[in-house]
Parts: structure tokens; C-alpha cells; sequence
């Protein structure tokens, strides 16, 4: 019943920046961390970003003072503001939340299918 769906992503020229979106869906009783993981062809996922329900932020040092991770929490979505993008910012880009979908579930993870993003040197 619980949907994560990313959108933003796309092709852009080294130097430039995008704005991803992740709106989480459904029957949702209650969101603790959110985050944002990527993965390049070839390579493992790895953390990006992640966001506590109060806004507590943690960043990659790769992308840290070049990203930007938010979230509202009346909207249940999380986004990631990327600036100065590199060519090796090229990944699959997943999101992820910490979700209880009633008081009847625990917490636990839930992702979204991820959004392409292509950096172009």
C-alpha cells in the first residue's frame, strides 16, 4: 500500500544542479530518518544523504557542501538539492524512509524504484 516515487532526475552539464523529489504514499502512520542512496553502473549503492524527522542532517564526504538534503513532513516527501554536479555524481538515485504504516506495523525501511541522473563532463 506504501509507495515511495522519485522524480527530478535527468541529464545536466557538469556544473549545473537538479532538484529530486521522493513523495512517500499510502497508508503512512508515521516517517522517522529519510535518505538518499545512489548507484553507478558497476559500482555498490552508497549513502548520499540522510534526514531525521527534526531535520538532523548527515552527508557523504563526496557530496557534502555541494548537496542539499530537506524534507516536509506535512507532505511526506524528501528532497535532495544537488549543486555543482561532477560527471562521477552519475548514479541511479533511490530514496528511502523509515516508515510505520499504522500503529499496528513497526518501523521499517521502505524504497522508491530510483531516478537517473547523468552528469555530462
Amino acid at each position: 500500500q506504501v509507495q515511495l516515487v522519485e522524480s527530478g532526475g535527468g541529464l545536466v552539464q557538469a556544473g549545473g544542479s537538479l532538484r529530486l523529489s521522493c513523495a512517500a504514499s499510502g497508508s503512512i502512520f508515521g516517517i522517522n530518518d529519510m535518505g538518499w542512496y545512489r548507484q553507478a553502473q558497476g559500482k555498490q549503492r552508497e549513502l548520499v544523504a540522510t534526514i531525521t524527522r527534526r531535520g538532523s542532517t548527515n552527508y557523504s564526504d563526496s557530496v557534502k557542501g555541494r548537496f542539499t538534503i530537506s524534507r516536509d513532513n506535512a507532505k511526506n516527501t524528501v528532497y535532495l538539492q544537488m549543486n555543482s554536479l561532477r560527471p562521477e555524481d552519475t548514479a541511479v538515485y533511490y530514496c528511502n524512509a523509515d516508515l510505520r504504516e499504522s500503529v499496528l506495523h513497526g518501523y521499517k525501511a521502505y524504497w522508491g524504484q530510483g531516478t537517473q541522473v547523468i552528469v555530462s563532463s
